[in-house]
C-alpha cells in the first residue's frame, strides 16, 4: 500500500480526470486534470507536494490548483496501520477549499460530487494495490 500511495504514476491512475502529469522529483509533481462537475468539467493544473512523511506509516500532501473559474487548495494526509485481518488499514483526511465562481456553487452542490470522486479514488486505489501485489508475486 505504501508503495502505491507514494508513487505519483500509480496515484495518477486513481484520480478521475487526469489528462497528463509530470514528476519533478520524489516530493513534487504536477497534474493536468479535468474535474467532473456534473454538466461539464473544470480543467485545472494542480501542483502537488509531499510536505511530511514517516515511511511506511504517514504522509501529508499539499496541492494547489488553478483553472478558469476556480482556485483550489487541498491538504490531505493518511496513516497506514496493520488491520486485524492481516491487511492494511488506511485512515485519511482531506481539507479542500475552492475559490472563484465554481467555489460559490456552495457545499450543498459540491459535496455530492466530492463524495463521488473520493469513492472513485478509493476504489481505484484498491485496484492499484491488488495489481502491485500480483506483480510482486
Amino acid at each position: 500500500v505504501w508503495e502505491v500511495v507514494n508513487d505519483p504514476a500509480s496515484m495518477a491512475k486513481t484520480m478521475p480526470g487526469v489528462e497528463s502529469f509530470d514528476i519533478h522529483d520524489d516530493r513534487r509533481w504536477t497534474a493536468n486534470v479535468k474535474i467532473p462537475l456534473g454538466l461539464g468539467g473544470l480543467k485545472m493544473k494542480v501542483e502537488m507536494e509531499k510536505v511530511e512523511e514517516r515511511e511506511l506509516e504517514f504522509a501529508k500532501l499539499s496541492a494547489k490548483g488553478q483553472g478558469v473559474g476556480a482556485m483550489m487548495n487541498m491538504q490531505t494526509s493518511f496513516t497506514l496501520s496493520d488491520a486485524p485481518d492481516g491487511g492494511t488499514a488506511m485512515a485519511w483526511s482531506a481539507d479542500v477549499k475552492i475559490a472563484g465562481p465554481v467555489g460559490s456553487m456552495g457545499q450543498r452542490v459540491l459535496q455530492p460530487i466530492v463524495n463521488q470522486q473520493v469513492d472513485h479514488v478509493l476504489n481505484a486505489l484498491e485496484v492499484q494495490v491488488q495489481e502491485a501485489l500480483k506483480a510482486a508475486g
